[in-house]
């Protein structure tokens, strides 16, 4: 039967659920209203609508690479709480994310939530899932990269870190090591930038302004003022930009200097839950709400 765009916006108002999920209803209940509330009901998908407004800030970072090593995806999948993190459903989705993103020509988490497996869409799994979990969980991002010589990826701290690097150079098992020291680097130093020659001169001047205030401040010359600048500038380099960062296994060379002839062309960093509110919840809090569910 044809069901009105009228009234899948009326099941929508009363039960908070998605679009597509409610025209499913209405067609399983041949466009009965209260009973494809109850249909959305008994498979959870009201009940999953309800708890998308609550903060999901923690989960993990997933990586994919292909087996030529010339495409690799990053994907970030939160939950409430690190307890579901933990879970291997939450696992096996979030893996699962990653592999169709570094498979598919997805633009952004809007066409992933489309994207149709078995029938059912990504989005219309999820909220299964946090029907059956019980806490709030959502895709908040993905990056794929693709590289006419390799990629590398890693994950810090078991996926709270991940790191894509898009690399130029010969594809040698040497190379590849490197690239991965360099991921390992780039979780643990943040920079920034590539390269000091990605600073904007908008950057640059505010950070020269505010450098210069402080050594006013500490009561400096003003006649030698401009060669501590020097100084400072190449410092806040060192300490924003990747190539001209102190290597984090060997301090007595930067970055640049380790790769050698090894070029990166681009860096993507996810760090869980960047951004986002954080929940302030006691394990025991949460083990009593889950209790009462």
């Amino acid at each position: 039967m044809s069901i009105s765009a009228k009234l899948v916006m009326e099941l929508r108002g009363k039960t908070d659920a998605g679009m597509m999920d409610c025209k499913k209803a209405l067609i399983e209940t041949n466009g009965d209203l209260e009973a494809a509330a109850d249909y959305l009901r008994e498979k959870g998908i009201s009940k999953a609508a309800k708890k998308a407004s609550r903060i999901a800030a923690e989960g993990l970072v997933f990586n994919a690479i292909s087996a030529d090593e010339k495409q690799a995806a990053l994907v970030e999948f939160n939950s409430e709480t690190d307890f579901v993190a933990k879970n291997e459903e939450f696992k096996g989705f979030g893996n699962l994310l990653t592999k169709l993103v570094l498979e598919n020509d997805l633009k952004n988490v809007e066409e992933l939530n489309t994207f149709e497996i078995d029938g059912s869409t990504i989005d219309t799994i999820l909220k299964g899932m946090i029907a059956k979990i019980g806490e709030n969980m959502n895709i908040r991002r993905f990056a794929k990269v693709t590289s006419d010589d390799f990629v590398s990826t890693y994950l810090h701290m078991g996926g709270k870190i991940g790191v894509l690097l898009h690399m130029k150079g010969d594809v040698t098992e040497e190379n590849k090591t490197k690239a991965k020291d360099v991921a390992m680097h780039v979780a643990a130093m943040a920079p920034d930038f590539l390269d000091k020659s990605e600073v904007t001169q908008e950057i640059l001047d505010k950070e020269r302004a505010i450098l210069k205030a402080q050594l006013i401040e500490q009561g400096k010359p003003e006649k030698i003022i401009d060669n501590i600048l020097i100084g400072k500038m190449n410092k806040f380099f060192e300490e924003n930009c990747l190539l001209q960062q102190k290597f984090v296994k060997d301090d007595k060379i930067i970055v640049e200097n380790y790769l050698g002839d090894l070029k990166v062309e681009s860096v993507i960093r996810f760090k869980l839950g960047e951004g986002l509110e954080k929940r302030n919840e006691d394990f025991a809090a949460e083990v009593e709400a889950q209790m009462k569910s």
